[in-house]
């Protein structure tokens, strides 16, 4: 196998499509904590935006193997499947890319963030490596799975030791429940796959109907809190309700169809683009209207 089909399978195994849902929360952060476009901005946002999803979706990939070999949504966008011979390069890729960043941002940074950087790096771990295997502890999957996403932000904002404002914090309850919702989405559409291996989510566990309208209530909450803040947020919270109109389609989504909320995941990974842009546009609004 040459060095080329090996990046490339490691790069594939990241999943670049979701890059930009661990590195912006943490680029965001930064800048909101009064930091600026240096070294220590750049580093974070390389580091979550590349290493982070290699160790975090390789490791995964790696410890799912056998049941995403039998899952005909892995192979594509939604997840690479690599052969056996890719799984060493996979876990030697997670820890030699993370390390370097990982030094560096906990000696530029504050005990406070380098909590939190270990906390998101456990949660890396945790969700998919055994003996902990969060990812099938029903609830558990979909609260670590969520800190995968907001951690960064919480390193962003805490690795200059400056204050936070109290909206923060309205912001990242938001964000986690945003990512709970998400993740337990995605596991409706496994319902079947996952009971037929074995293995257990809080899909298997709530069924496909009630943790489909969990998720739309998790993401109504978060629009809510959205709303709840000053300014033009009211903007960001409208945008949020995308999400909940997406998922309101499978309302009344069965155990039998679960397959069908796979319609609500490609949404989904697309809306995440869309609603980051106005994210970003209100963001600059304020700052630079």
């Amino acid at each position: 196998m040459s060095v080329l089909n090996i990046v490339g399978g490691i790069l594939s195994a990241s999943r670049p499509v979701s890059w930009v849902n661990t590195a912006f929360p943490y680029g965001l952060a930064y800048l909101l904590a009064g930091g600026g476009l240096d070294w220590l901005f750049w580093a974070g946002v390389v580091f979550f935006l590349i290493p982070y999803n290699i160790a975090m979706y390789g490791i995964n990939d790696v410890f799912d193997y056998e049941s995403d070999i039998r899952n005909p949504r892995k192979g594509g966008i939604e997840g690479a499947v690599l052969p056996r011979s890719m799984h060493a390069p996979l876990l030697w890729a997670s820890a030699l890319s993370t390390i370097p960043f990982l030094i560096a941002l906990y000696a530029a940074g504050t005990w406070v963030s380098a909590i939190w950087l270990s906390i998101a790096m456990l949660a890396v771990v945790a969700y998919s490596a055994p003996p902990m295997r969060f990812k099938e502890r029903p609830v558990l999957d979909s609260l670590t799975s969520s800190a995968h996403f907001t951690t960064p932000a919480l390193v962003g904002a805490t690795i200059l030791g400056t204050s936070i404002s109290g909206y923060f914090w309205f912001a990242v309850l938001a964000f986690f429940l945003w990512g709970m919702a998400s993740h337990a989405l995605g596991a409706v559409q496994d319902v079947k796959a996952d009971r037929e291996g074995g293995l257990s989510s809080i899909a298997t566990a709530f069924g496909a109907r009630l943790t489909t309208r969990l998720a739309a209530a998790a993401y109504l909450i978060a629009a809510l809190l959205i709303f709840a803040m000053p300014g033009p947020a009211w903007i960001v919270g409208i945008a949020g309700l995308g999400y909940v109109a997406n998922t309101l389609r499978f309302w009344n989504i069965s155990d039998e169809t679960c397959e069908d909320v796979n319609q609500a995941w490609r949404v989904f990974l697309w809306l995440n683009y869309l609603v980051g842009a106005v994210v970003t546009i209100t963001i600059a609004w304020v700052f630079l209207g």
